[in-house]
Parts: C-alpha cells; sequence; structure tokens
C-alpha cells in the first residue's frame, strides 16, 4: 500500500517495486495498491497494481498522486482476503495511513516509514488526539536507524525495527581499481533537484572547495538528476562560472549512471534530511567514497573513515571534499574497502526482516483474527 508508485520516479516508489520483486521471485502472491494512475510507460511486471479509476496521465510529463482515490484504495483492502497489509508511508500519505486506520486489528498490518518525521513530531502528537494511532496494533519499522528513532520519539511505546531499503549490489558493483592520476577527481552526485536535497547548497559547497583545493588539481563534477531547481542552478553555475567543470546531466538510465560512477572518484549527499539514500547506496556499492551528514540515514551503511566521511555541517562537508580531492592515497583505500565488502542493505536481507515484521504484525492480531501461515508481502492474497 503506497501512495506513491511508478511509473513516478523516486525512493518510495523504487523500493516497493523492488521488494515487490523480490517477494515476487520467492513465490509469494503480491499485490499493490497505489494513489497513482498508470502512466506511458506501462504496468511492471509480475504483480497486479491497483489504481485509481477512469484517470489518464499518460500525457502529463510528471505522474500525479490522485488522493481522492485513497478511499477506493481502502476498500481493496476491506474486499480482499490478505495475510497481511504493508503500507509504506511518508509524511504525507493519506491512502497508507486511512488504511492502516481501518484495517489495523482486522488483517495484520505493518507500517514503514520512508520520511523522517522528527520535525513533524506536533503534527502527529496533534493527530493522535483525534485518530489515537498509537494505540492501532500495528507493527511500525522505518528505513534506517535515524527514521526509527524519530518515529520511536512519536510513538512513545511501541516497538519500531529498521526495514532497510534495499539494492541489487551487483547492478552497482565496478571492477576494484585504484587511482594513480593525482591531476584529475572527479565527484559525483544523484538527486531530485529539489530544496529538500540541497542541490544549491551542495554547488555553494563546491564553489568553496575549488578556493581549497590547489589549481594544479582539475575538479569534475557530474550531478545526475532533474526536478524544479535546475534553471536556478544552471544560472548559479552561470555567475559563479563553474559551468566549465560542474555538470548538470539531467536524469540518466542506471547503466549511465554506473558508467560514471566508474570514471568518478567520490560521491557526495548534501542532504540533511535524508531518510535513507538510496542514491547514496548505489555509489557505496559501486565503491566510490561516500561523503554525507551524520545524522541521516546515509550513516546506516557509511562509517566515518570507512565506507566515507560523516560530517556534521555545509563547511565541514566541504574541508571534507577538499582533504579526500587532496588525498588520493585516501580514497583508494575507502576504495578498495567499499568495492570488497558488500553493504548488508541487500534484497535478500531485506526481504528477510520484511518477513520479520509480518511476524510480529500476525502477533500483534487480535487471536480471533490470526492465521497460522507465513506472511509476505507489500500486500499478499
Amino acid at each position: 500500500m503506497t501512495d506513491c508508485y511508478l511509473p513516478r520516479l523516486g525512493g518510495i516508489e523504487r523500493q516497493v517495486h523492488g521488494l515487490a520483486t523480490a517477494q515476487q521471485q520467492l513465490g509469494h502472491d503480491v499485490e499493490i495498491i497505489t494513489a497513482v494512475p498508470a502512466g506511458i510507460t506501462g504496468e511492471p511486471d509480475g504483480f497486479r497494481v491497483h489504481r485509481p479509476r477512469g484517470v489518464d496521465s499518460s500525457r502529463s510529463a510528471i505522474t500525479p498522486i490522485r488522493y481522492r482515490g485513497c478511499l477506493a484504495g481502502r476498500r481493496i483492502v476491506g474486499r480482499g482476503d490478505f495475510d497481511v497489509v504493508h503500507v509504506h508511508a511518508s509524511t504525507f500519505s493519506p491512502l497508507g495511513y486511512l488504511t492502516a486506520s481501518s484495517c489495523a486489528g482486522q488483517v495484520p498490518t505493518a507500517v514503514t516509514l520512508h520520511s523522517l518525521w522528527a520535525y513533524a513530531t506536533p503534527v502527529f502528537a496533534a493527530a493522535d488526539s483525534l485518530l489515537g494511532w498509537r494505540r492501532w496494533p500495528v507493527a511500525w519499522s522505518a528505513v534506517s536507524s535515524v527514521a526509527a528513532d524519530g518515529l520511536a520519539s512519536v510513538l512513545r511505546g511501541p516497538t519500531v525495527s529498521v526495514l532497510p531499503n534495499g539494492v541489487r549490489a551487483e547492478d552497482w558493483s565496478l571492477p576494484v581499481q585504484t587511482r594513480t592520476a593525482t591531476d584529475r577527481v572527479v565527484i559525483v552526485s544523484t538527486m531530485r533537484l529539489a530544496a529538500r536535497k540541497r542541490p544549491l547548497q551542495l554547488l555553494r559547497m563546491l564553489h568553496a572547495v575549488r578556493q581549497q583545493v590547489p589549481a594544479s588539481i582539475r575538479i569534475e563534477v557530474d550531478i545526475i538528476g532533474d526536478g524544479p531547481l535546475a534553471p536556478r542552478l544552471r544560472e548559479f553555475l552561470h555567475n559563479r562560472q563553474m559551468a566549465d567543470w560542474v555538470h548538470l546531466h539531467g536524469q540518466l538510465p542506471a547503466a549511465e549512471i554506473r558508467r560514471r560512477y566508474a570514471d568518478a572518484d567520490l560521491y557526495v549527499s548534501p542532504a540533511t534530511l535524508e531518510s535513507f539514500g538510496i542514491a547514496a547506496l548505489e555509489a557505496r556499492a559501486a565503491g566510490l567514497p561516500v561523503i554525507a551528514f551524520a545524522q541521516t540515514g546515509v550513516a546506516d551503511f557509511v562509517r566515518d573513515d570507512h565506507e566515507g566521511v560523516l560530517v556534521g555541517s555545509d563547511a565541514e562537508m566541504a574541508t571534507a571534499m577538499a582533504a579526500l580531492v587532496r588525498s588520493p592515497d585516501r580514497r583508494n583505500r575507502i576504495r578498495l574497502h567499499n568495492s570488497g565488502t558488500t553493504p548488508s542493505q541487500t534484497w535478500p536481507s531485506v526481504t528477510t526482516l520484511s518477513q520479520e515484521l509480518y511476524d510480529r504484525a500476525q502477533a500483534l492480531m487480535p487471536s480471533r483474527h490470526r492465521r497460522g501461515q507465513r506472511l509476505l508481502g507489500p500486500v499478499l492474497r
């Protein structure tokens, strides 16, 4: 159950599809209920997707979320004979929360939070006075330790486990290599060009990095992704005379992103409200040293000076980038470690953790509603 899903492109969309695919490959019967209509890319293969009826978004550049379909989506759960309902939610997920409120206690229900709730605590505390959602018999989880801690501070009682996002590490792994050249360093970052991901702050940090690094070292930056801030970023690069070494590539297919990672020396994740960091995990699986903020979900798979560098401010991030640019030996040490160590957030691990979450959802059910079978899947029949 997810408000947002393919053909929209985003973290939840990709992860729900990836989890459903991995579970379907294990032989489970998965169905997805979403508020997103079908788009020009058609339906994903392998499982049934319930979408809002009578909506054609094939001519829209950005597939919308049809929140008016939330009640219809909730009714699908009520009519179905499902073993478990797995709600994938962000801060604002009417379909997910409406479904959880109606089916908790009737069907084993798990909720996975894909956002950071700490800043929204007052909002959800007020909502609890109306809905009483802290008392729902729901198995709660979040995609990272920092997201789980924020959710636990709001719930004040129920257990919150970590169900991370997953990757196919083999899709991103690159041949183990060290870089001998010291006069050219390539920095890469993949993100949606929106305020929450802080691409403009990244450009300001890169401007500072260029001033801290000797002119004899050529810096090249590849920023992959698209979004509403793209025109403003191009203007910034033009005004600061950075367009000759900082390149905006727009949205690229995974194979092209992987090719650019093969030519890169380090990866930067500038977001401070990053609940997980899928792109950073893919870069880490490709062997790249990752620079990110310590109080984000990236810290679940990047340890300071092991898989990358963790920082606490924009100034520290700029300093860390400059230090790695000047230190090929340190970059090579981290790259060799990352290339030789598979991250734990792979789909076999994630499906095992999801099974444990569904078992916990089953255990929370009143005895008259319990079923004697194992449960698995975003929505299972």
